[in-house]
């Protein structure tokens, strides 16, 4: 059931980007593509997607979505900051209207008293704007990871609708 609704949103997501015009790009960490894989999933997305970002690693958020490198030891990885960061550079390079980014701890390791395992931040731009959200999901990896692209997706839907992206 959760491949056909993410399938599903991304379809939506892709059908509203057409109508008006305007391309998307994602930035992941947690997810490791899952995003992009999604968006790409639907046939024609080449109208809409524009570039998909993957840095598993701080020194590729550095590298490739010039994310400041101070902001690893002073908020960590997992923050506000740093997907802040990570979604207007993807926006920046690739020139893309919208785009989202997210950073978590997907499990089973890595986790903190602070910042356990299921702990993600998710951000969405719309050229003017950045929202961002600390989510908490519940499951092993491959159920955190499910439910952080269908949260990105859905949010990106509603940036796109001209709603507010953060869904309570």
């Amino acid at each position: 059931m959760a491949l056909e609704q993410i399938t599903r949103l991304a379809a939506q997501l892709g059908e509203c980007l057409q109508s008006i015009g305007a391309q998307v790009s994602t930035a992941e960490s947690c997810t490791g593509g899952g995003i992009a894989e999604a968006i790409t999933r639907i046939s024609g997305s080449s109208a809409w997607f524009e570039a998909g970002y993957v840095t598993y690693s701080n020194v590729q958020k550095t590298a490739q979505l010039q994310v400041p490198v101070e902001f690893f030891g002073q908020v960590g990885a997992v923050s506000r900051e740093v997907v802040e960061a990570m979604v207007c550079g993807a926006q920046r390079h690739s020139e893309a209207r919208f785009a989202v980014a997210v950073s978590g701890v997907a499990g089973p390791d890595g986790g903190s008293p602070d910042k356990p395992v299921g702990t993600v931040w998710l951000a969405w731009g719309d050229g003017q704007r950045v929202i961002s959200e600390r989510r908490w999901f519940a499951g092993d990896r491959e159920q955190v990871r499910r439910q952080t692209v269908e949260t990105a997706l859905a949010g990106l839907l509603s940036l796109v609708r001209g709603e507010n992206p953060i869904q309570g």
